[in-house]
């Protein structure tokens, strides 16, 4: 994870393929474009009669997401997560319901993976991947060490009041989860509006739902990882029937110091960027949210560790693993049936 909104959050490359072959009965596509959360939103729908105008629609949309990135971004002044951030220890804050939803999935997803922890921006910066100036030497392991023990989703305090912390100076970012909510707050936008098939993207994540004209059904394309630098190519289509779409990938960010390379993606249990095989997952969930915070946090654990817990919580993963032979590949039961 890094830090909110920056354009190097995660790696989530898809394309979308195919074109509409429209009959004269066929909805007409609905295309809407915008700016959010320091990157770009691109929506696509085929929505019965609608009530509301294009530029109406726009503006719920757009009030949506700025009430998402008003909350949680650390860019915005005031925004609840900077109010957490600065609040004193062992003090409760309460907090919107948008706010509750990813604290809470967040901690989920931390607990259960051991990978994603909402709480270590400090960490990244300290390796020079935060918006602080990157650092000319390595942490030390003294560094690392004081870092972590300052860092944790088990320093969160969550129950009906609101939120605490139980240490001092103790931060939260949503790198991981907050762009995937905003997707799900805007689907669940069109679906109150009696839209059923849409697409959603924000910054490359996505989320499906229904069919595009005819019975046809949405197809994605995932990015080939080795792909030379600039160029997209595409490495496998699916059908992800009405799902978020997320990818996280170590391919495209990284740096090189005292002879190493490190990738962009941190270890909160050892305090070290990963160094493994593993350089694409994608993960298909019904939360784009979900599906944005497992994609991280599978990035992190590696190959092995990954497919285990896939088939443990039965859910739908595509890896893409480098080897001496070239790029390897691994689809989860769940996952086969989108292929």
């Amino acid at each position: 994870m890094v830090r909110i909104f920056l354009p190097i959050i995660i790696l989530a490359t898809f394309v979308l393929t195919g074109c509409d072959n429209h009959h004269e009965n066929s909805p007409q596509a609905l295309v809407l474009t915008g700016k959010t959360m320091g990157t770009t939103y691109n929506i696509k729908a085929y929505p019965p009669e609608l009530e509301l105008t294009k530029e109406q629609l726009q503006k719920q949309i757009d009030d949506t997401l700025i009430a998402v990135n008003q909350s949680m971004s650390p860019w915005v002044n005031g925004s609840e997560i900077n109010q957490f951030n600065a609040l004193s220890n062992n003090e409760i804050m309460v907090i919107s319901d948008d706010f509750r939803a990813v604290i809470a999935e967040s901690i989920r997803l931390g607990k259960s993976t051991g990978t994603l922890d909402v709480t270590m921006g400090p960490l990244i910066d300290l390796w020079g991947f935060g918006p602080d100036k990157r650092p000319t030497q390595r942490p030390t392991q003294i560094q690392l060490d004081d870092m972590r023990s300052r860092i944790g989703v088990d320093k969160l305090v969550l129950n009906e009041q609101g939120l605490a912390k139980t240490i001092a100076g103790l931060e939260i970012s949503f790198s991981a989860t907050a762009k995937g909510y905003g997707i799900d707050k805007v689907a669940l936008l069109l679906e109150q509006l009696g839209i059923d098939n849409y697409m959603v993207e924000i910054g490359g994540e996505l989320r499906v739902s229904g069919v595009k004209p005819n019975n046809k059904p949405w197809v994605i394309a995932i990015e080939q990882p080795d792909a030379p630098m600039g160029q997209r190519q595409v490495h496998k289509a699916l059908k992800p029937g009405s799902n978020g779409i997320a990818t996280s990938g170590d391919y495209r960010i990284f740096y090189e110091m005292d002879g190493e390379t490190f990738t962009h993606l941190i270890d909160p249990a050892t305090g070290m960027p990963v160094k493994h095989d593993l350089v694409s997952v994608t993960v298909l969930h019904p939360s784009a949210m979900t599906a944005d915070g497992l994609a991280t946090a599978l990035t992190v654990m590696g190959t092995e560790r990954a497919k285990v817990y896939a088939e443990k919580h039965n859910l739908a993963v595509y890896l893409i693993s480098k080897s001496s032979d070239g790029l390897v590949t691994y689809a989860s039961k769940s996952f086969k049936p989108y292929l």
